[in-house]
């Protein structure tokens, strides 16, 4: 019987992915509700507007807000996200950044690719695109939180920064209750860089 040769290394990078490619479709977390640092305030709405000099009196003046059927102001929705993405830090913890390296990345961070899923571990992560559908506004007093990370594609491809997968993430924002305020599909390329490339 005649040895076959090993795969060419450019299949073999590509075969890792197969697991994440037929698990497209498939919800990766557990239900739980991950909630942002803390509920958003009339005081964080504010001081969002101002360098953006975003004039909307929705966000700004309760009579309005109440006109326009809600009972409080509302968060822009270019906000949503960012009142969704738990403390970076909280007293008591080990420093973020660890290495004085000019490229360090923080020791952890929950919007990085620390948990693969069925794809193969690397080093180079960033977002590659983002959209919302949004049910409702977010009002002053709630809390934001992140249900839910559906996979929706998977594609592996070799950029010029390196060889890795595109994918896509499904996930809901939703408010105290559990009740979706909107649905955030979110693109990322997770990828291991060319030698002597820095990773993401």
């Amino acid at each position: 019987m005649t040895a076959q040769p090993p795969p060419a290394p450019d299949t073999d990078w590509r075969r890792a992915w197969d697991p994440m490619v037929a698990a497209v479709g498939q919800d990766f977390s557990d239900g739980t509700v991950r909630y942002g640092a803390d509920a958003v305030t009339a005081s964080d709405i504010r001081r969002y507007q101002e360098p953006l000099e975003f004039d909307c009196p929705l966000h700004h003046d309760p009579h309005a807000a109440r006109a326009a059927g809600y009972p409080r102001v509302t968060l822009p929705y270019t906000a949503a996200l960012s009142w969704s993405i738990p403390a970076m830090w909280s007293p008591g913890e080990p420093p973020l950044f660890d290495d004085p390296a000019r490229d360090a990345q923080p020791a952890r961070t929950p919007i990085n690719n620390s948990d693969p899923g069925l794809g193969p571990r690397t080093t180079g992560f960033f977002a590659t695109g983002i959209d919302m559908d949004f049910v409702r506004p977010v009002l002053a007093g709630e809390r934001v939180g992140r249900r839910g990370m559906r996979l929706l594609a998977c594609t592996p491809k070799e950029t010029s920064v390196g060889r890795g997968a595109f994918l896509t993430w499904e996930s809901d924002l939703v408010d105290e209750h559990g009740e979706a305020v909107a649905r955030m599909r979110v693109g990322t390329y997770a990828y291991d860089p060319h030698p002597g490339a820095s990773g993401a």
